[in-house]
């Protein structure tokens, strides 16, 4: 069915993930008169390994945590495959960044392919006009423009739009996000007051597919690629001592180096052709510029001039001033008003004007 020509119904595919936020997000969709279907997604790699985890969103525990708030509530609940395409746009993706060299953000991935592609087509093809989330993050449709907007969530420390950038005009039309406008202790209040079996449940911090947050040795395990050891070097190439593999090291990384040169040092670069990792000190790891590819853009279809915006470099990075300007129809030069630390390739950049998220992509190259 064409998303266009579905016609405008109040039922929603919700995403559960067997945690407290999804779970409230059900309530309150129901709540304000929508037909709730909850689904959990199925894309845990290797059900032995996860049938004893009481981790995220991949364990099979989290599929009973999430069948038993279906049941509370009183709203329809299954379990949808989407195993296949999981490995390859995140799992194989997620690989394929550290062997060369980079620093990925699954989860960024699994909301772009998975979450507000693949799910929503399927919500579609099951005649749900929305998908939902448990995200703390607004939408909004600009009258002025005629566009819809991604907003900040009332509470910054849980705000969740950095990871959502990727998101199109189509997608943030069918997308219902309704705890953006509640902090993370009403949401627990709420579940408490439900008498919700998930009330109490602790935030699920890792990586989904990687419980131990081993990052390496998944990667080892999971890679055809043979992980070799190499040399770590200075930036004018001589030789330190040894790494254990490139897929060990992030730029800007510190600790965990297992080498010892009498002062701190970083990761400064990581050079895949020659198996090599650069350490430096701290100004080596400082960046006044970076590029950055794959850009979406949300309040307009692209860049047409320069533009003063507030910037993130990571997850929990503090938005930073900066000036964006078009390299061309796909990349985008960044120019900071002061250095920052640690511009790793390979994680997201992200662009806002006040609480309005512009737009983003993925970092390049740092340009010194």
């Amino acid at each position: 069915m064409e998303v266009d020509t579905l016609q405008k119904n109040n039922r929603v595919l919700l995403g559960m993930s067997g945690g407290v936020d999804s779970s409230v997000a059900a309530y309150l969709l129901k709540q304000q008169g929508y037909e709730v279907i909850g689904v959990t997604m199925q894309i845990w790699q290797n059900a032995e390994e996860n049938e004893n985890s009481d981790g995220g969103c991949c364990s099979l525990s989290a599929v009973e945590d999430a069948r038993r708030v279906a049941n509370s509530l009183d709203i329809p609940f299954y379990v949808m495959n989407f195993k296949e395409i999981f490995k390859e746009k995140v799992i194989d993706y997620f690989i394929d960044e550290y062997l060369n060299g980079r620093t990925p953000n699954p989860c960024i991935a699994c909301n772009k392919h998975i979450k507000f592609e693949a799910f929503l087509k399927k919500a579609h093809e099951l005649g749900c006009y929305y998908v939902a989330t448990g995200h703390y993050a607004k939408i909004e449709f600009d009258e002025t423009i005629k566009r819809y907007l991604l907003k900040k969530s009332v509470t910054e420390e849980k705000d969740q739009t950095y990871a959502l950038y990727n998101m199109n005009q189509l997608q943030l039309k069918h997308t219902l996000m309704p705890l953006g406008y509640y902090n993370k202790d009403e949401i627990r209040r709420i579940a408490e007051k439900l008498d919700l079996p998930v009330a109490a449940k602790p935030d699920s911090q890792e990586i989904c597919f990687v419980p131990d947050n081993n990052y390496g040795d998944f990667i080892k395990a999971n890679s055809r690629r043979k992980i070799s050891e190499g040399n770590f070097v200075d930036k004018e190439g001589n030789y330190l001592g040894k790494h254990k593999g490139i897929i060990y090291y992030t730029v800007g990384q510190r600790k965990g180096l297992g080498i010892a040169l009498g002062k701190p040092v970083f990761v400064t670069d990581i050079l895949v052709d020659s198996n090599q990792v650069v350490l430096g000190d701290k100004n080596d790891v400082l960046g006044r510029e970076l590029l950055a590819d794959e850009v979406n853009f949300i309040p307009f279809a692209g860049l047409e001039d320069r533009k003063k915006v507030l910037v993130k470099i990571r997850y929990n990075a503090k938005a930073e001033a900066a000036t964006i300007y078009a390299e061309n129809q796909n990349i985008v030069r960044i120019v900071f008003d002061k250095p920052l630390r640690a511009i790793t390739p390979g994680q997201s950049v992200v662009f806002y004007n006040k609480d309005t998220v512009i737009g983003g992509g993925v970092i390049v190259k740092q340009i010194k």
